[in-house]
């Protein structure tokens, strides 16, 4: 299975230093499904928006810096989404987790440059194997409501909006408002930024929802490790969340209580090293 998994940021003139590869999990699927899918080798990029936001989220970022940023060096680095198993050696990690399903190698692990986890189970995975890891934790996206204000603040158009994780689409129950994980990514920012409330299992539209300071409450996954969830919640203070069971019941529940986190320290610890400015 192909990975279109190498965004380029910022790459160096001729004669410059090297250039800087964003790891963006985005693997080729099948065009077409089934039985004639299988005959005709058509492929599509899966596209899952929560996969996608990492481009976005570190553009801003390098935003926030006066001049032209340019790559200081070679280097890989990997933010959104459970990716640190598909590092390369020596890639710097910022805000990434383990999804628990897969675990890193521990001889790869022990390469990496972590500058901040996703939240404490991924931190305490790798301390375990040895591995010096700062606490300092939050995925990237929760920095949204920050590096994005266009965002904030909108009138709210939409009750509810149920976003389930890709693998849980086709037994997601039927509900009004059901956003598709596939959707585009400005699409999906658009539509979370202009609703009340918003549920599923899609952890990243609970994440993204919270950045904004929408209400958000997770519902369970039939399909996901709850690993990444739990990582995710106890790395914003909530060691108390209450997943709901179904869409319908979590609508019932209304949000979770918010972050108890602040974004001052990931964001010092976003990799600036990595650039030089022109």
């Amino acid at each position: 299975m192909a990975l279109r998994d190498r965004i380029r940021l910022h790459d160096s003139p001729r004669g410059g230093r090297g250039e800087v590869e964003l790891y963006c999990w985005n693997p080729e699927i099948r065009a077409i499904p089934g039985r004639i899918g299988r005959r005709l080798p058509l492929t599509r990029a899966m596209n899952n928006f929560g996969d996608l936001l990492g481009p976005l989220v570190v553009e801003a970022m390098l935003r926030r810096r006066p001049g032209r940023a340019v790559a200081a060096r070679d280097a890989q680095l990997l933010s959104v989404g459970s990716v640190i198993q598909q590092a390369s050696p020596g890639a710097v990690v910022w805000g990434s987790g383990i999804n628990g399903r897969r675990f890193p190698d521990p001889a790869l692990a022990a390469t990496l440059d972590f500058r901040a986890v996703r939240g404490p189970r991924t931190r305490a995975h790798l301390v375990e194997l040895g591995i010096d890891v700062p606490p300092i934790y939050g995925d990237p996206a929760l920095l949204l409501g920050i590096l994005r204000p266009d965002l904030t603040g909108r009138a709210r158009t939409r009750a509810v909006t149920v976003v389930p994780n890709l693998h849980d689409v086709r037994t997601q129950d039927a509900t009004d408002g059901i956003l598709h994980p596939q959707s585009k990514v400005a699409q999906v920012l658009e539509t979370i930024s202009t609703s009340e409330l918003v549920v599923g299992s899609s952890l990243h539209a609970v994440i993204v929802a919270e950045a904004l300071g929408i209400p958000a409450r997770l519902v369970y996954s039939a399909t996901e490790p709850h690993f990444k969830y739990r990582d995710y919640y106890e790395g914003t203070g909530r060691p108390d969340y209450q997943p709901a069971r179904s869409a319908k019941e979590a609508i019932e529940m209304g949000g979770e209580h918010p972050p108890q986190w602040s974004p001052e320290p990931l964001m010092r610890a976003f990799p600036y090293d990595l650039w030089t400015v022109a």
